[in-house]
């Protein structure tokens, strides 16, 4: 964190990529170097660092400011319990981008980014917001249904950690046919918990959640996974931020707050999540380093019990 803010402040934010490179000059600070109370804060972290940086930052949080996740998984939940959920927006961010080195980002690729609040308020807070996001991508818009978009980028990350298992590229992992199958069941176990809980997801960039369900038409599911394909060949980021973790980083995922919630609240709905189970311990023995990545990892996935085969 404080060679990061050294750089920044040293050389400032660089922003490189395909799609623009630019450096910006804006202030940086660690928690303790802070003061005042801000009005809007958005929380970037990775998701198992949510509680720690939501209380870190609560001090400086204003009476009436509100915290954006910027996240991946179903982090909102977390925030509220910290700051309460009056003071809670929730966000889905699906363009790509890698941290290289302190000060240097990557934006590899365009993507669906969506800000709503919890309750389904549409309100001038989220339009506010919105706007100034329109800056970084005129497609940006506010949604009612803002848990609609997490749900979905939760069946859809349940594949992207089941490509991570393996080497290859996100877009040559779901092009696999022999693999195809389990992909649709991973979605569908994670779209069921969000049936439980009362929520219609929403698609974005290739993903069609009604394309996973058990009375989708012939070909709906593979319709949508070659859409992903084409997404993700559209980017110059080839591997997810999984991947990454797992192969360069050599450090933990994201995967118990990330997937594991997810089979934590389907037990909790009487939902079961087999597969995102077995998932969720694949990556721990990579992490542990008690399995290598291979595709011999998905076919241990793949060897688990579940209701789609092929």
């Amino acid at each position: 964190m404080r060679r990061t803010r050294r750089a920044i402040v040293r050389d400032g934010l660089h922003i490189t990529g395909p799609i623009d490179d630019f450096i910006v000059r804006v202030p940086a600070f660690t928690p303790q170097s802070l003061t005042g109370k801000w009005d809007d804060v958005i929380l970037a972290t990775k998701a198992h660092h949510t509680e720690v940086a939501a209380r870190a930052l609560r001090p400086y949080l204003s009476n009436a400011g509100c915290v954006v996740s910027a996240q991946n998984g179903l982090n909102e939940l977390t925030i509220a319990d910290v700051v309460g959920a009056e003071r809670t927006v929730g966000a889905f961010v699906n363009f790509g981008a890698d941290y290289l080195e302190p000060g240097v980002i990557h934006y590899a690729g365009r993507g669906t980014v969506v800000v709503g609040e919890i309750d389904g308020r549409m309100s001038a807070r989220v339009h506010g917001i919105r706007d100034a996001w329109q800056r970084f991508d005129p497609r940006a818009i506010a949604t009612s249904n803002i848990w609609g978009y997490l749900w979905g980028k939760e069946a859809y990350g349940a594949m992207l950690f089941a490509a991570a298992l393996t080497n290859e590229s996100i877009s040559d992992a779901l092009a696999m046919p022999r693999y195809r199958g389990l992909y649709v069941a991973l979605g569908r176990e994670v779209l069921a918990v969000a049936a439980a809980r009362g929520v219609e997801p929403e698609a974005f960039d290739g993903f069609d959640p009604s394309a996973y369900l058990a009375t989708a038409p012939d070909g709906a599911a593979e319709r949508s996974l070659d859409a992903l394909v084409a997404h993700n060949r559209r980017s110059a980021k080839s591997h997810s931020g999984v991947w990454r973790d797992l192969a360069v980083r050599k450090r933990p995922t994201e995967v118990d707050a990330q997937l594991g919630i997810v089979v934590a609240l389907g037990a909790a709905a009487g939902v079961p999540t087999p597969l995102t189970a077995r998932l969720v311990a694949l990556i721990h023995e990579i992490e542990g380093g008690a399995r290598q990545q291979s595709l011999d990892a998905l076919e241990a996935l793949a060897a688990t019990p579940h209701t789609i085969t092929s």
